[in-house]
């Protein structure tokens, strides 16, 4: 450290000598006096970046709160609740790892809760719970199209603001964080006539009717309706084990298949599973959404053609960012439709995902992103 402050000083005195050669005046004495406050300010910034450095930790312990809830003049540490259809399902890893940096970076709280298997009165009994605690926000996965109109309504009115993410229903909520869903299954429609243009395909759903998922397979559909390429629709489940089990079950009765997709993430990495098993690798089409590391893994070895992803991290960590902005701001700012993203990534494209950790696709969980 004292060599840094010796360089600094021998600076300033060629600097001053080169300075005692020119006439004194005003301005040349208090550009003499500025660098001398630069030049010993730098030496001490510089020194405090040495490790284990006391300028070091304040340095950065001053950047922290600036970063912080300090921003936005808030006093009150707010408390958030996300309301989940399947709370332990490995695609929202990364969206629980999202509202938890989320809430470190501004000095707030949340509770993950809801339903393990896509129960709706489940789900309801949270997000009553919830407005009975007088929380300060609840984001809900609306998996049904009128079960969370009354609970939505009878927030809004106690003054509690309600978004929906990853599923939605124009039910009163301020706004909606999530991908375009009948959109991006019309996009994987259309993957799946060029991967299949004529034969059968399987389209895999784990939960029938759930308004995260159920838009994809209409839009899927849609495109499918009417072509040379056939389809048939069969439902999984909503645990992921069930899922790898009907999946794997239903190929020894339909070998002359020549695709196999779904629309959720526990069906798909069971997909791309089954091509695995039974050896169909370059044989049978496989694809469908979500970046489960069992998913990332198999794509990158050339198991399927393509994952779509809709960014899980932000589905936890903008509806958090947004509740809080909407409390801060006394309700002037904060609330935002925002779309996710509807990214296809093929055996190449999925190969930074695979071969990395992070927080941000759930496969890690230290900050930043590391070699796998």
């Amino acid at each position: 450290m004292s060599d840094i402050h010796d360089v600094a000083g021998e600076a300033l005195e060629r600097l001053e000598w080169l300075d005692s050669k020119k006439p004194e005046t005003p301005q040349t004495k208090a550009r003499a006096v500025t660098r001398r406050t630069a030049l010993t300010a730098g030496a001490g910034a510089l020194a405090g970046l040495t490790l284990g450095s006391p300028v070091s930790a304040f340095a950065s312990s001053t950047a922290r709160a600036a970063s912080g809830a300090s921003i936005f003049g808030v006093t009150t540490t707010y408390k958030f609740t996300m309301v989940n259809h399947v709370t332990t399902n490995p695609f929202f890893t990364p969206t629980q790892y999202g509202a938890s940096d989320a809430c470190s970076l501004l000095g707030c709280s949340y509770q993950w809760t809801g339903s393990a298997s896509s129960n709706v009165p489940q789900m309801v009994s949270a997000f009553n719970t919830a407005i009975a605690a007088g929380v300060d926000g609840i984001a809900c996965a609306m998996i049904d199209p009128n079960a969370f109109t009354g609970p939505t309504k009878n927030a809004l009115g106690k003054g509690i603001p309600v978004l929906s993410y990853n599923a939605d229903e124009p039910n009163g909520r301020l706004a909606y964080i999530g991908q375009d869903l009948f959109v991006s299954g019309q996009q994987m429609g259309a993957h799946i006539r060029t991967l299949v243009p004529s034969g059968t395909v399987a389209l895999f759903i784990a939960t029938p009717g759930s308004a995260n998922i159920q838009p994809r397979i209409d839009g899927a559909e849609s495109v499918l309706k009417g072509t040379s390429t056939k389809y048939t629709v069969t439902a999984t489940g909503a645990a992921v084990p069930q899922e790898l089990t009907t999946i794997e079950a239903f190929w020894p009765g339909h070998k002359t298949y020549k695709g196999i997709f779904a629309v959720d993430g526990g069906s798909t990495q069971s997909c791309f599973q089954t091509i695995k098993k039974y050896g169909l690798k370059g044989k049978v089409a496989c694809g469908g959404y979500d970046l489960t590391p069992i998913t990332e893994e198999l794509l990158a070895a050339g198991y399927g053609q393509f994952t779509i992803d809709q960014q899980p991290y932000l589905q936890g960590f903008l509806p958090i960012l947004e509740l809080f902005l909407y409390k801060a701001s006394g309700g002037l700012s904060g609330i935002a439709d925002v779309d996710t993203g509807l990214k296809f990534l093929n055996p190449t494209t999925v190969v930074p995902y695979s071969s990395t950790k992070s927080r941000y696709e759930g496969t890690g969980s230290a900050p930043g992103v590391a070699k796998a």
